[in-house]
């Protein structure tokens, strides 16, 4: 017990989520899990509980064709604890058993949610469990409107509930069969809609979610809830616009999909059929993700902007600053080690990728590689292809992109800050 208590937040939320993707995986390569005559490795059985727990939605089995009802109401319940956080789900079940919830628990959501203090920790655990549980209900209800017309009324209970979780948690998870995803519902404009309304309120942060409720008015927002929806809107109009101009796609696919790269993995078209252009600008909505302490992932909506609007003050020789507000230069710097970190995650595994599956093209593993560093969960058609070596690259990739990177930098031991000073020399850059 000693060890637990003298965990890093960053260290005990690693081993949460790690010991919840080993306990999934455990289940869900049990036969009592599989559909009759299905026999699962537990190499894939891992792959898919760590896709579930970091709300990713990659496959290297289909669910609904391998997994009968326990195996995919786990793999559901996976989705919901990562989607919510192995720490927001521990200290859900402290509230439910009436228990106080101290101070150590305390901490690890300020970690998990990415929050500035201690302050109402408790009260947004309740607001996060309620939000939820509304989203997931209307979801299911919407979807259920869609599914009852093509399925039994017990089994379209069982697919829209499935649907919402893995919706509202960004996590690309279908029970449809056959690798299909939504294809068949391309033009099935409420159920279109409905996923899309769920993938951005869970892709923009329970703390701006709570904002938005609460204040009703933009100018009344914080800074961080103000970056989040202006990123979120821009991406969403510019994605969607670009989509359209580079395939052959709908307007309400090309929405769709700027919506569903940025952490949700559905597809509505075959990703395999898109253009380069179309599956590069994929690959830079899936990098940047959706926003800090969502159900998403990636370098997040805020990195992204703190970035753009660093460079465009260097250029401008101005202060780094926005609606009126400076932004501080430890954040600065944090976005910038953020977007190294990330990138190189993505070079190393998409360079694994290349040594270990030599017969696909740059493009396919580049695009696998961000989709699982990203928890996105869209792919070309490679996922179910690829060799145990190569399963488990991605599944390190997916779990680093959940936890994140830079509290995986921080899982080592730091020496203190040294006292030493040294005398400062210039370096030529650029």
């Amino acid at each position: 017990m000693n060890v637990f208590k003298k965990m890093s937040p960053g260290r005990f939320i690693a081993l949460g989520f790690v010991t919840v993707i080993l306990l999934g995986a455990f289940i869900l390569f049990l036969p009592v899990s599989h559909n009759e005559g299905i026999d699962v490795t537990f190499i894939d059985a891992l792959f898919t509980s760590t896709s579930a727990v970091c709300v990713t939605g990659l496959v290297v089995v289909d669910t609904a064709d391998t997994y009968n009802v326990l195996g995919r109401t786990i793999i559901a319940l996976l989705i919901q604890i990562g989607g919510l956080g192995v720490a927001s789900v521990g200290v859900s079940f402290i509230l439910l058993a009436r228990r106080k919830v101290g101070f150590k628990d305390r901490i690890l959501i300020k970690e998990a949610l990415n929050l500035e203090s201690l302050k109402g920790v408790v009260k947004l655990i309740k607001s996060i469990l309620l939000m939820t549980l509304c989203f997931e209900a209307v979801g299911a209800i919407l979807s259920f409107l869609v599914f009852s017309q093509h399925y039994p009324i017990n089994k379209a209970i069982g697919i829209s509930m499935f649907h919402a979780v893995s919706s509202f948690n960004n996590a690309g998870f279908d029970i449809l069969g056959g690798f299909k995803s939504l294809l068949d519902y391309q033009s099935n404009v409420l159920l279109n809609l409905t996923t899309c309304g769920l993938i951005i309120f869970g892709g923009l942060g329970f703390v701006v979610i709570k904002e938005i409720i609460h204040k009703r008015s933009f100018k009344k927002l914080s800074l961080h809830s103000k970056v989040v929806i202006t990123m979120t809107g821009i991406l969403l109009t510019v994605g969607t616009i670009l989509l359209k101009l580079t395939e052959d796609v709908s307007w309400m696919g090309a929405f769709f999909f700027s919506t569903s790269t940025r952490t949700a993995g559905f597809a509505t078209y075959n990703i395999g059929d898109f253009t380069n252009a179309g599956l590069f600008i994929i690959i830079m909505l899936m990098f940047i993700g959706a926003s800090p302490g969502s159900t998403g992932g990636g370098i997040k909506t805020t990195t992204a902007f703190t970035i753009a609007k660093s460079a465009y003050s260097v250029s401008t020789n101005r202060h780094c600053s926005s609606f009126k507000r400076k932004i501080p230069t430890e954040i600065i710097s944090k976005a910038f080690i953020l977007v190294f970190l990330g990138a190189f995650i993505v070079y190393l595994s998409t360079l694994a990728l290349c040594i270990f599956e030599p017969k696909y093209t740059f493009m396919q593993l580049i695009f696998e590689v961000v989709s699982g560093f990203g928890t996105v969960g869209l792919s070309t058609g490679i996922t179910p292809q690829l060799s145990p070596v190569s399963e488990f690259v991605i599944i390190i990739t997916m779990f680093i992109g959940r936890v994140g990177p830079l509290t995986i930098a921080s899982l080592w031991s730091f020496r203190p800050l040294s006292n030493v000073r040294y005398s400062e020399e210039s370096i030529t850059i650029g």
